[in-house]
């Protein structure tokens, strides 16, 4: 009779901790859904954005254009003020500096306001990455972003899949990450073509490795007792991240493979 009973004991014990992995993996998936969710809108925005302002920036019609480029391109007023003024700076450095807000404010917002933040943060992002149109073929665009989601979706099925703990190459890739940022307020007054393709080369393998490095992240940040304002909170911060991760390793890709103007 007590063998029965430890081997009963046993079988509920086993389906109890069955059941309770199932709820886990659950809200596992729920959660990294939630973070790619919040990743794709954000693209949605920014891409939605970028293309309204450049078609509003730019002209074919002589008769309207304020400036002519020197790739040919006419632009129209708005071009002049957001290519060709002081404001360009303030397009470029504003996302910036919206990052920066939302990664350190992110604790004492509500989730609410959080997600408000992050979607103000794409469209400024839009708005200033509009400027590849006046550089890149619209042709040349398209098949890089292509290129981009492809290895962005492969590289962070691999980070969410791996058993491998990838924790090591944090500090590599942060160190590669500051390498890039410094090289590239180099290049600003070199203006060097076999330094910017370097640190293209460069910035391709660090974004990489921050996709799969980032995407085990954001998934061991998950937390079944996570209330629905903490868990929304991490889902924004994720997606924030991965985000970063898909537009710089865009934008590197963009500058190895993309057709100028």
């Amino acid at each position: 009779m007590s063998t029965f009973d430890r081997n009963s004991n046993m079988r509920y014990a086993a389906a109890g901790a069955q059941a309770q992995a199932g709820v886990y993996d659950e809200g596992l998936r729920a959660y990294m859904l939630g973070v790619y969710n919040y990743m794709a809108l954000g693209l949605g925005i920014t891409g939605v954005l970028a293309l309204a302002t450049a078609y509003f920036a730019t002209t074919q019609d002589p008769a309207q254009a304020a400036a002519t480029l020197g790739n040919g391109t006419l632009l129209t007023q708005l071009g002049v003020v957001l290519y060709g003024s002081p404001l360009k700076w303030v397009v470029m450095l504003a996302p910036l500096a919206m990052v920066f807000f939302l990664s350190f404010r992110i604790q004492s917002m509500s989730a609410s306001t959080a997600q408000t933040t992050f979607w103000v943060y794409a469209a400024l992002m839009g708005v200033s990455l509009s400027s590849i149109f006046l550089v890149y073929t619209g042709g040349s665009i398209a098949r890089v972003f292509f290129i981009t989601a492809a290895s962005f979706g492969a590289l962070s099925l691999y980070g969410y899949t791996t058993k491998k703990d990838l924790s090591g190459w944090g500090s590599f890739l942060f160190m590669g990450l500051i390498g890039i940022i410094i090289a590239s307020l180099v290049n600003l007054f070199l203006a060097s073509s076999a330094l910017q393709f370097a640190i293209s080369v460069i910035g391709v393998l660090v974004f990489a490795g921050l996709t799969a490095y980032d995407t085990q992240q954001i998934k061991e940040m998950y937390y079944a007792g996570d209330g629905s304002e903490v868990a929304k909170k991490k889902s924004i911060m994720g997606a924030l991240r991965l985000y970063l991760d898909f537009i710089n390793l865009f934008l590197m890709l963009l500058q190895l493979f993309g057709n100028r103007e």
